[in-house]
C-alpha cells in the first residue's frame, strides 16, 4: 500500500493533532477555482471517521487513511491509501488544512516515502502527464517543482493529460501558445460558480481576450512606456535608500530581519502605490489582501481560500469605487486620474466594470511578481555568494543576473490557456479546440533544449530570454518596471550592505503556492552598513 510519512516540528502538536481530527470533515470543501483537469487527482478526500487523544489520532476515509502521532517536539503523519492518486488526495487535503490552520506558526508539512514503504506506481504512470500534475498539487511539489519539470522534459514539449487537457512545458511549445491569437482565456461565462467579486476580475486585460484586450491595453499602457519607465529611476533610488536605512536599523547589532517584509514588498508597493495614485497610509493593508486575492490564480485551494479569496476581492472592490469617485471630484495627475478620464470619456469605451478590475489588478500585480522577484534573487545570492562578490566587483551585469535569476526561480511558474480556434497544434501535437492547456513556465524557463545544464545557475549565459512575464499580446504590462526595480535594488543593497547573509538561527519559509512562487519570510542580519 503506498505512503507518505511527515514531521512537522511544533511545540503544540497535541492542540493541531486535535483539530485535524475534529475539524477533518473541513478537507472536503477543497475547491477548484478554475475546471481541474480530469486526468488528477479526484475529488477532495470525505473523512467517514476520526478518532483521537492527546497523542495520537486518525482521519479514516475508507480507501487510505493519516494516523497522527503528537509528541512534545513535533506532530507526526503517516498517509496510507490504496494507489498513489488516492494517496496525493490524502496528501494535499491534510497538508493544506493543517498548514491553514497552523499558518500563525508557520507549519509547514513535507511528505517523504518511510523507508519500508512501497509504491505501486508504474514507471509509465510515474511519468505521466497527469501524475506530474498531480505531484505539483501536492505540498512536496510546491516546495520544490523542479525534479518534476524535468520529468515533464523526459516526455515531450507537449503531452495530452485527459480529457481535453494539456500539459505544455517545453520552451518553444509554451513560446507559441502565448505568442499564438488561436490561444486565448475563458470566456466568463465559462468559468462555473465564481462570486461576484472574483468575475469581475475576468474584465481585466488579464484575463480577456481580443478585441477587449487591445483596447482596454492601449489606454493602460500609456502609463509603461519605456522613457516613462526609465524616468522612475530616480524615484526607485530614493526610496531603496530609505528602505536601506529601515533595514540598518532593524538589523542593528546582528538582530535578523525579514528582508520580504522590510524591503522585497515595501520597494514595490512604495512605486506602484505613487504610480496608480494610492495614499503611502494605505500601503501595508495590501500584502495580506493580495495574498488572499492571488489564491484564485492556483489550480487548487483549501477550504478558506475561495472565501478570502472572495473577501479581498470584495475589500479592494471597495476600496477603489472610493478612490474613483474622489479622482472624478478631485482629478490628479496618476494613473486612476487617466483612467477615470478614459472611462468617462465616449470614445474610450472603458467601462466600470474594466475600470475598477484594472485598478486591483495593477496594485497587485505591480507588486507581487516583484516582490518573489527580489527575494528569490538574494535567496540565490546566499546560495552562490561567488555571484554576489562579482555583482559587486562589476565583474557580472546586474542586467544578466536578473535574468538568469527569473529563468532559474521564476516568480510566476504556471499559466493557463484555452484553446479557441480549430486545427491548433502544439509541438506537433493536434489541439482541439476548447481544450485547456497548462503552461509550465518554470519548466519552459529549465527546458535543456533551449539552455544547456538548466538547472544550474549561470548568470554569464547568453541569449537569456525567460518566459517568466509571459509573451505575445499578454506579457506583463510591467514587466520593464519590475526589472528596474531589480537593478536598481540589487547593487545598492549589496554595496550598502557587505557582509548581508542568511539568519543563522532563523529559517526561511516558501509560501505555499505553485503558481506564484516566492518566499513568505526570508530572515536576513545585514551586517555592518557602508557609508553611502
Amino acid at each position: 500500500m503506498p505512503a507518505s510519512q511527515a514531521h512537522v516540528p511544533t511545540h503544540r502538536a497535541s492542540r493541531y493533532l486535535a483539530q485535524l481530527c475534529k475539524h477533518g470533515g473541513q478537507m472536503s470543501r477543497i475547491t477548484f477555482h478554475q475546471p481541474r483537469p480530469h486526468g488528477a487527482s479526484g475529488a477532495p478526500p470525505v473523512p467517514e471517521h476520526t478518532d483521537w487523544s492527546d497523542t495520537d489520532g486518525v482521519i479514516d476515509f475508507g480507501w487510505g487513511r493519516c494516523s497522527l502521532h503528537a509528541s512534545d517536539r513535533d506532530l507526526t503523519l503517516l498517509a496510507e491509501a490504496e494507489d498513489q492518486q488516492q494517496l496525493q488526495r490524502i496528501q494535499d487535503g491534510v497538508a493544506r488544512r493543517l498548514e491553514r490552520i497552523g499558518r500563525r506558526d508557520r507549519l509547514t508539512v513535507t511528505w517523504q516515502t518511510p523507508p519500508d514503504a512501497t509504491s505501486a506506481e508504474t514507471p509509465e504512470e510515474h511519468k505521466s502527464a497527469a501524475a506530474i500534475i498531480d505531484a505539483l498539487m501536492a505540498p512536496a511539489g510546491r516546495v520544490d517543482p523542479f525534479p518534476l519539470y524535468a520529468r515533464a522534459h523526459e516526455l515531450r514539449p507537449a503531452s495530452a493529460i485527459a480529457d481535453g487537457w494539456y500539459l505544455v512545458c517545453g520552451y518553444a511549445a509554451v513560446n507559441q501558445v502565448l505568442r499564438d491569437p488561436g490561444f486565448g482565456l475563458p470566456d466568463p461565462a465559462e468559468l462555473g460558480p465564481v462570486d461576484g467579486e472574483l468575475r469581475l476580475l475576468s474584465r481585466s486585460i488579464l484575463r480577456s481576450n481580443p478585441p477587449e484586450h487591445a483596447r482596454m491595453r492601449s489606454l493602460i499602457s500609456q502609463v509603461f512606456t519605456p522613457r516613462r519607465v526609465a524616468s522612475l529611476r530616480p524615484t526607485i533610488e530614493d526610496a531603496v535608500d530609505v528602505l536601506l536605512d529601515r533595514l540598518a536599523e532593524a538589523g542593528a547589532g546582528g538582530r535578523p530581519v525579514d528582508f520580504m517584509d522590510q524591503f522585497a514588498f515595501q520597494l514595490p508597493v512604495t512605486v506602484i502605490c505613487e504610480l496608480v495614485g494610492v495614499s503611502p497610509a494605505d500601503r501595508n493593508r495590501f500584502r495580506p489582501l493580495a495574498a488572499d486575492l492571488t489564491e484564485a490564480l492556483e489550480l487548487s485551494a483549501d477550504a478558506a481560500g475561495p472565501g478570502a479569496a472572495t473577501a479581498a476581492a470584495r475589500e479592494l472592490a471597495g476600496y477603489f469605487t472610493a478612490l474613483i469617485a474622489e479622482r472624478r471630484a478631485d482629478p490628479r495627475d496618476d494613473l486612476i486620474g487617466a483612467l477615470v478620464a478614459a472611462r468617462d470619456d465616449a470614445d474610450t469605451r472603458l467601462s466600470e466594470e474594466e475600470l475598477l478590475a484594472n485598478l486591483i489588478l495593477l496594485l497587485v500585480a505591480g507588486f507581487e511578481t516583484t516582490t518573489n522577484l527580489l527575494g528569490n534573487g538574494l535567496a540565490i545570492l546566499f546560495d552562490h555568494p561567488e555571484t554576489a562578490s562579482a555583482l559587486r566587483s562589476g565583474a557580472i551585469e546586474v542586467a544578466g543576473f536578473i535574468e538568469e535569476v527569473l529563468r532559474y526561480d521564476s516568480p510566476v511558474q504556471l499559466v493557463t490557456r484555452q484553446a479557441r480556434a480549430e486545427n491548433l497544434t502544439v509541438a506537433d501535437l493536434p489541439v482541439p479546440s476548447g481544450s485547456a492547456l497548462v503552461l509550465l513556465i518554470g519548466a519552459a524557463n529549465r527546458d535543456p533544449a533551449r539552455y544547456p545544464d538548466p538547472d544550474r545557475f549561470d548568470p554569464s549565459r547568453t541569449d537569456i530570454k525567460p518566459l517568466s512575464f509571459g509573451a505575445g499580446p499578454h506579457i506583463c504590462i510591467g514587466n520593464s518596471l519590475a526589472r528596474l526595480e531589480a537593478a536598481v535594488a540589487f547593487p545598492q543593497l549589496l554595496a550598502r550592505f557587505p557582509t548581508v547573509s542568511a539568519a543563522s538561527d532563523m529559517q526561511p519559509s516558501r509560501r505555499d503556492r505553485l503558481v506564484l512562487r516566492g518566499y513568505e519570510t526570508l530572515p536576513v542580519t545585514v551586517g555592518r552598513s557602508a557609508l553611502r
